[in-house]
């Protein structure tokens, strides 16, 4: 990163995902919360894909694995593979306009949500209903303002 303001900006954006990740939600609306920092992962990482990396995503993810009590490594395995696509095509996705992008976000959100349902049948804990990938739908519809925001919060810190 070019300096610890950067560094303290994409952290703080970081953090934020998290407490979204916690926030309580009523029952019927839990199966549909956004991957707020899966998001967080693949804006930065097709932003400015020399400071946040596959490296960032594991470290996040394990995050992600302790404050759920999920089996350690899980988040951590689909949010460094979601990262690994993301860079491998962010030069193409930058110039996508919002709406071809959210359906990008999208379409690697299902390896990830892939991963945990593998993880989660081997732990024998798998969901019986459709429900299950809710999130990449919400995830797909929020992109956009998630996009939009923390385009702002970057040219702000004037991160590049």
């Amino acid at each position: 990163m070019n300096n610890s303001s950067d560094f303290f900006t994409i952290v703080v954006t970081f953090a934020i995902a998290l407490i979204l990740m916690l926030m309580p939600l009523p029952d019927w609306a839990r199966a549909y919360r956004p991957e707020w920092t899966v998001m967080a992962l693949i804006y930065w990482s097709i932003a400015v894909p020399k400071n946040v990396g596959i490296g960032t995503a594991w470290m996040l993810g394990l995050c992600v694995d302790v404050i759920q009590g999920a089996l350690l490594g899980q988040h951590a395995l689909g949010f460094a593979i979601t990262v690994y696509i993301a860079i491998r095509f962010h030069q193409r996705v930058r110039v996508y306009p919002l709406h071809q992008q959210a359906m990008f976000v999208g379409m690697i959100l299902l390896p990830y949500m892939s991963i945990s349902l593998w993880i989660l049948g081997i732990l024998g804990k798998d969901p019986k209903s459709w429900l299950y990938w809710a999130p990449v739908v919400t995830s797909v519809l929020v992109w956009p303002w998630i996009f939009l925001v923390l385009r702002a919060v970057r040219r702000k810190a004037s991160i590049y």
